[in-house]
């Protein structure tokens, strides 16, 4: 009995045991799950914000970087587009400056009797002219040049006075004979030294080179004088010189202009015939009109035009006619053509009403006879009754300055 009741102890005390053991395994699981599982929440929460952090600060520095660039890149266009036009600048003004150098260089190679003016040029580009004044003359026409003088075109101290004070340049152009140093050379060097008033060209006159006369002028004028406006003007007709002025001042910002008496001809096609067209095919069938052009009167460009007539001038067409071939040079650029009727009055009476009613006349001429009909003889009275007077009355303004 006694026996049996110490089995039933130690099986009762072993089950206690077991229960115990169990209740301590299931014990300790629990606590080991938790400490896993705020072990584990430890370890995931705190890289989880640094590496929230560090990704926001990430995208933040990256933002911060790409508005940096954008801005960078915005500057350097900005500066990228100023050095540009800076350098078509300089280019622009390079290229007037060398196109000026060739032709004094052409000039004095060529051993030609120039003006004083082309030997020493730094004298005079130093200043800034309104306008210089062309007028075309031949061998043949010294009494044209002297009713000239005697009337519009001043002289002596009134001439340098006029270039001096208002900047406007006037001469006589003309080239040379066939056989340079001839008789017809020495008579315009001595007429050159009594009236200082002339501008000699590298160029063999004559009736049909007028074009090349034409081009050379521009040429040689724009490497003398750094003006505004270039003009020419045949020594047939009468001019106005303060109107003329006032007329160009009005244009003197816009960049390339071709100012004159707007016209379109007939292209002539039959030889024999004055103003005959050699290459009148090239204008389409016959009957066609030449392109809008400026009369050859008188006409003016801009520097611009100048400064291109100069740099190109070796490739320049010419055709017969000298007011065609200048208007034909501007076809394919941009160029604003002014058609000014002032330009191109008549003789009194017509340019006489004008003057009476204040529209003065720039320039006056007989359309029949391409210029005032019998100058030598008319000229003074359609000055006398069309002119503006012995003095230049209009002062128009260059940059900051007055002329």
């Amino acid at each position: 009995m006694k026996s049996t009741m110490n089995w039933k102890n130690k099986r009762a005390e072993s089950a206690l045991k077991g229960v115990a053991s169990r209740n301590l395994t299931i014990f300790l699981c629990i606590v080991c799950f938790c400490a896993g599982m705020l072990f584990t929440h430890r370890m995931w929460k705190v890289p989880e914000a640094k590496s929230i952090s560090r990704t926001t600060q990430v995208d933040d520095q990256k933002w911060k970087d790409v508005k940096s660039e954008s801005k960078d890149i915005l500057g350097e266009v900005s500066k990228t587009d100023h050095a540009i036009q800076t350098l078509d600048k300089t280019i622009s003004n390079l290229e007037m400056e060398l196109a000026a150098a060739r032709a004094l260089q052409d000039s004095i190679m060529s051993g030609s009797p120039i003006t004083q003016d082309l030997k020493i040029p730094e004298l005079t580009k130093k200043r800034k002219y309104l306008m210089v004044i062309g007028i075309n003359t031949a061998f043949s026409s010294r009494k044209r040049r002297d009713s000239v003088r005697a009337t519009w075109m001043p002289q002596g101290d009134k001439l340098k006075k006029l270039e001096e004070e208002k900047c406007i340049v006037i001469r006589f152009v003309i080239g040379h004979s066939a056989t340079s140093g001839g008789i017809l050379d020495r008579a315009i060097e001595a007429e050159e030294k009594m009236h200082g008033d002339f501008l000699r060209l590298e160029h063999v006159e004559g009736y049909l080179e007028l074009s090349a006369k034409t081009k050379s002028y521009f040429t040689t004028a724009m490497s003398l004088w750094d003006a505004n406006f270039y003009v020419k003007v045949d020594d047939d007709v009468h001019v106005n010189i303060g109107a003329l002025a006032a007329s160009l001042t009005r244009h003197r910002s816009k960049p390339r202009v071709y100012i004159g008496c707007m016209k379109s001809g007939p292209v002539l096609a039959q030889k024999g015939v004055r103003y005959h067209e050699p290459e009148h095919w090239k204008f389409g069938e016959d009957g066609n009109r030449y392109f809008r052009h400026a009369t050859g009167q008188l006409y003016a460009i801009s520097k611009d035009l100048a400064t291109y007539i100069s740099i190109n001038r070796h490739i320049l067409h010419k055709y017969a006619n000298e007011d065609v071939t200048l208007g034909s040079w501007f076809i394919g650029l941009d160029v604003e053509h002014i058609d000014d009727r002032k330009l191109c009055c008549g003789t009194p009476p017509d340019c006489e009403l004008k003057a009476q009613a204040g529209n003065i006349c720039v320039a006056s001429f007989d359309w029949s006879c391409s210029g005032i009909c019998k100058s030598v003889e008319r000229i003074k009275e359609v000055h006398r009754r069309c002119g503006e007077g012995s003095r230049v009355r209009h002062r128009p303004e260059i940059g900051g300055g007055r002329v």
